[in-house]
């Protein structure tokens, strides 16, 4: 087969040249339209069940909701695991599937579940899915700020605005972009019309709260009421009560009373326009501001992705008020730009390391210039095969190309090229003609192919392991052994076709046989050193296998890791507070936070974010802050006694002086993307975490405690800290039975006055 491929592609040299041409146009396609990251994706195949909560503290929402939920999801097919966490407000239900299970069908499987649970959970619960991204998946991040900050309730009030703003015209827009799975966002407050009661007023007229809010609901509606035909026409009937002004509320009947005068809301309330209670802030350099997170569909270009929700961000900017300015925080594809220049800077000075040294060693400019175009061709055809197997291109995929092992069947065809062309030169006492190069280099090349062929299926071999892999392992190293063996297999079918054919239109008949200069001073050096060795072969023997001994001590002391850990450019700092502090608290603690870390020259700008966004895809506490560090470029890093510290020694600072100014809180440092893969694979965010189950809060606490107190002492451990602080303290309201049954009392009118009156509920749409 290979023989009538090598004579084929002599012959006919002018097919070969237009079908490589169309390979290098398809390559280049493929490399344009090819999903590009800066690492694998090592997500798994999961499914998130969120379910915002009202009203129930942490213990009953893991009984009522979170609970029903997990149990019902043990029956779909292929799970792998179920995890589970219940915060207040906020319920999440992690159901990771098997590797290979195909995500639409694993979504449709838990919808169809969901759907079951509807009589289970309470009636004013609403559990829905999240995005279909992974961890990878948060391409964007841009914040919507006020250019000139105000102060005190105006501040609240422009921080409302802004939320509206980014809730009805900039989330529409973005989620227009292809590629975009969903926007969430977090910061600012809700605007809503909050009606306070004045419980004496109440008292006077002989109204429930219960009234007042049925009042509201029966009054705040529209109702349609079909159609009518006059004439020729037909009208469509509307009544439409809707409220639109705190007017149209204070104005709403609640009683009438015996002397005929009506008992209106604001007769016994207060109506204005407020603030919602929130679960969740982000801070940008030490101000509050709306921040948006763009996350990309499962399985698309994060850098097209990226870079036309950049474009969009643009068309926005042009359209929003004076008064509002949206920024970009960070930009996905300038990582992946990095990575990728990285990556071709590589590749590219591979291959002139690979040319000059074959120059060297071949000794022959134009044979080296035929050997080395077997580079950017084989290049080209393996993103074709990318392309086709759907393998993304990234630091592990595209960084496995060693243009020496590649070329590597191209160099021995070559050289044998050469030499059958020299020696038969040689013997013909001549120039050879154009006809007797093709001949020359058809049997030089059959000749040789066993040689070529048996060498690069030994690499193959060595690699097929890798396809054996499973979990995070198949994700991470699979896509790099198959780019290695599309590169491999690319050039190795171009060294019997194309390199033959512009061999056969490329070598001269003048070619001779000989060693090049090069190699000359080698055999110099080389023949009395094994001459020596063939004399004392004892001797050189004891001492390879000394060293074969010394190196396998040696590695069994060496450390080892699952991978070197990327350089992002950033950092990541987990803010861990007391459980039972107030969001507002935990607000002012992040500004000062932030403005001790926008100190350091080296930090350009500081992203954080607090609690719980609007897709909990992250379920933190309002005691958690993700805080994402973004640097300015090394060149500008000041110079401290004479020299630039690195990121290791800027850490170390960063923590020393934030534990220094401000005690009480857990400092946890990693790295933004490398702390989200974390989370959702192991649904903590440390590298290694331990877990402690059990039914006794107190006991657990204890047992973290002491557990984290130990692990810290192991050597190369570095931030060691219990993820929980403590209980977040209860206000229990018991009905006593006994006196509400004298009373006549029922103990839903205890219950939902404190719902109503504390918590507050909501009326109408």
């Amino acid at each position: 087969m290979i023989d009538l491929i090598i004579e084929k592609s002599v012959q006919n040299k002018g097919l070969v040249f237009i079908l490589t041409g169309i390979m290098m146009i398809a390559g280049w396609y493929s490399y344009k339209s090819l999903p590009i990251d800066a690492v694998p994706d090592i997500t798994n195949v999961q499914v998130q069940v969120n379910t915002s909560v009202e009203g129930l503290v942490p213990s009953e929402i893991e009984k009522f909701i979170t609970y029903p939920i997990e149990s019902e999801m043990g029956g779909i097919p292929k799970i792998e695991q179920i995890r589970s966490i219940s915060r207040f407000g906020l319920s999440q239900v992690t159901v990771i599937f098997k590797e290979g299970a195909d995500i639409y069908r694993a979504r449709q499987l838990v919808s169809e579940k969901l759907q079951t649970l509807k009589n289970t959970l309470p009636s004013n619960v609403q559990p829905t899915m999240g995005p279909i991204s992974t961890g990878l998946g948060e391409v964007y991040f841009y914040s919507l700020e006020a250019k000139k900050v105000a102060k005190g309730e105006d501040r609240i009030k422009q921080l409302m605005e802004i939320r509206a703003l980014n809730e009805w015209t900039v989330q529409p827009r973005l989620l227009l972009v292809d590629g975009v799975a969903e926007i969430n966002s977090i910061g600012g407050f809700a605007k809503q019309f909050y009606v306070q009661p004045r419980m004496g007023d109440l008292a006077k007229y002989g109204i429930h709260l219960e009234e007042v809010l049925n009042a509201i609901k029966n009054n705040n509606r529209n109702t349609g009421g079909g159609y009518i035909q006059q004439t020729s026409e037909q009208l469509l009937i509307q009544a439409s009560g809707l409220v639109r002004s705190i007017e149209d509320i204070e104005n709403i009947p609640l009683k009438k009373l015996p002397n005929f005068n009506t008992v209106s809301i604001k007769d016994v309330a207060d109506v204005k326009l407020d603030k919602a209670i929130r679960t969740g802030a982000a801070l940008v350099n030490g101000k509050e501001v709306v921040m948006g997170t763009v996350l990309m569909l499962l399985g698309e270009n994060s850098r097209t992705v990226a870079q036309d929700v950049d474009k969009k961000v643009e068309e926005i900017r042009k359209s929003l008020p004076d008064w509002v300015e949206i920024k970009t925080l960070y930009d996905r594809s300038t990582l992946v730009n990095s990575t990728l220049s990285t990556v071709q800077h590589n590749i590219l000075f591979g291959a002139m390391l690979v040319a000059f040294f074959l120059l060297i060693l071949i000794g022959d400019l134009r044979v080296t210039l035929i050997t080395v175009i077997t580079i950017p061709l084989s290049l080209l055809a393996t993103f074709i095969w990318m392309k086709v197997f759907n393998v993304s291109g990234n630091l592990m995929s595209l960084g496995a190309l060693d243009f020496g092992i590649i070329i590597d069947g191209a160099v021995i065809v070559m050289d044998n090229c050469v030499r059958v062309v020299g020696q038969r030169a040689k013997e013909a006492g001549r120039t050879l003609t154009r006809s007797e190069i093709k001949k020359a280099v058809t049997f030089a090349a059959k000749e040789i192919r066993s040689a070529a062929g048996f060498g690069q299926l030994i690499i193959v071999v060595v690699f097929l392991p890798l396809f054996a892999l499973t979990g995070v392992e198949a994700k991470m190293f699979t896509p790099m052994a198959a780019t290695f063996c599309f590169a491999l297999g690319s050039a190795f079918i171009l060294s019997f076709s194309t390199i033959p054919a512009v061999a056969s239109v490329l070598l001269s008949g003048k070619v001779k046989e000989k060693e090049p200069f090069f190699m000359r001073m080698m055999a110099k050096v080389y023949m009395p050193i094994i001459a020596k060795a063939l004399k004392f072969k004892k001797a050189v023997v004891l001492i390879g296998v000394f060293s074969i001994v010394l190196g396998v001590l040696t590695y069994n002391r060496l450390g080892a890791d699952f991978l070197p850990q990327l350089d992002e450019g950033s950092i990541a700092i987990q803010f861990v507070r007391p459980t039972n502090i107030a969001i507002d608290q935990s607000v002012e603690m992040q500004k000062i936070s932030e403005e001790i870390i926008l100190e350091f020259k080296e930090v350009q700008k500081v992203i954080s974010r607090i609690g719980v966004s609007e897709i909990a895809t992250d379920p933190m506490g309002v005691n958690i802050s993700d805080t994402y560090v973004l640097l300015n470029p090394i060149d500008k890093w000041p110079i401290i006694n004479g020299q630039r510290r690195n990121k290791e020694k800027l850490v170390e600072a960063i923590k020393d002086r934030l534990e220094k100014s401000l005690p009480g809180q857990s400092l946890i440092f990693s790295q933004p993307v490398q702390l989200r893969f974390n989370e959702l694979l192991e649904g903590v965010r440390a590298d290694v975490s331990f877990k402690v189950f059990g039914e006794d809060m107190e006991v657990i606490s204890k047992i973290a405690k002491d557990a984290a107190r130990i692990i810290a002492k192991v050597d190369g451990a570095g931030d060691t800290e219990e993820e929980v602080k403590g209980k977040s303290p209860v206000l229990r309201i018991s009905p006593k039975i006994e006196n509400l049954t004298s009373l006549g009392i029922s103990k839903e009118n205890i219950l939902s006055t404190v719902e109503t009156a504390v918590g507050g509920s909501e009326a109408g749409y």
